[in-house]
């Protein structure tokens, strides 16, 4: 369905939009206006939606459980096991039995809000966060930084864009403090003359190495470039228009972050599940990233 959106004027003007689910499998119901919102890259915020840790679970609100080499305990639809985990084995089969859940219950909200996505979303990968935001890899260079605006794109994973769409849940007893910044087309036309051209030879190169995922597209050199010029633009993280918000404990929240300009700037115990989807489930394709770069280069991206 391509339609277009009256794009949001201020990123104080609903940038977090309320979303009144109080389970993670709603009854399936009409949810255009939240789909909208989400499209037009707006987050929405569900304040009594809480996921629940079973008794034996709750021992692993503790930091120590983590990897200090990670900033995540996860796991991934492409690989078996769990990674960046400190733990028996015990305790690692309980740690993956919880991600799993999470997983499901991500996957059973999204497909009864969206169910124009459940044919094509596909769950890539399920994190928890048990540091606090800011800490360990995270603060060791500018570019893993997840404290400065950005939006998600991956230097090895070329998503040759697919969406990235991601539910968040607060599992701990704090806040989790998000800067969230302008519409992405703003952002975009802020730093598109920095970029270079794309050069198709070297994305070749850089897959036949290994050293990316996929063969990087026009799309994802646009998309990784803004990334990075947003985060090593100090004046653009001070100065841009940005709101904060407090995402209590018990609560979640549902994004796309390769459109939503984002920052985590405090917080602890966080569970994360990321799913891909594809242009074509869009019902308002016309909003998207890709969209609104191929708009500004007047040329295709994929």
């Amino acid at each position: 369905m391509a339609q277009s959106l009256h794009r949001m004027e201020s990123v104080k003007d609903q940038a977090i939009v309320p979303l009144p689910v109080e389970s993670w499998r709603p009854p399936p119901a009409a949810a255009m206006d939240a789909q909208a919102a989400l499209e037009n890259g707006r987050v929405l915020y569900c304040p009594a939606l809480q996921f629940r840790l079973e008794n034996n679970e709750l021992r692993y609100l503790d930091a120590s459980y983590s990897d200090a080499r990670r900033k995540s305990i996860y796991i991934r639809a492409d690989r078996a096991g769990l990674f960046g985990c400190d733990a028996s084995e015990a305790e690692q089969r309980e740690l993956l039995g919880l991600l799993k859940r999470f997983e499901a219950s991500s996957m059973a909200l999204l497909g009864a809000l969206f169910p124009g996505y459940v044919e094509q979303m596909r769950a890539v990968g399920t994190s928890y966060r048990p540091r606090p935001t800011g800490t360990g890899d995270a603060a060791l260079s500018w570019r893993k930084d997840d404290t400065r605006l950005h939006v998600d794109a991956f230097p090895s994973n070329p998503t040759q864009g697919l969406r990235i769409l991601r539910v968040f849940s607060n599992i701990g007893t704090e806040p989790r403090i998000w800067r969230v910044g302008e519409p992405f087309e703003r952002m975009a036309q802020h730093f598109l003359a920095k970029i270079p051209e794309p050069r198709p030879l070297l994305a070749k190169l850089l897959h036949t190495f290994g050293i990316t995922k996929r063969t990087r597209s026009a799309y994802d050199h646009y998309m990784l470039y803004l990334h990075d010029l947003a985060k090593a633009d100090l004046a653009y993280q001070r100065d841009s228009e940005q709101v904060t918000f407090a995402f209590p404990p018990a609560s979640a929240w549902i994004c796309f972050s390769d459109q939503v300009m984002h920052a985590a700037m405090s917080g602890q115990f966080m569970l994360e599940q990321t799913v891909h989807l594809p242009q074509a489930a869009l019902a308002f394709p016309n909003e998207s990233p890709l969209a609104v770069l191929e708009r500004l280069t007047a040329r295709k991206l994929l």
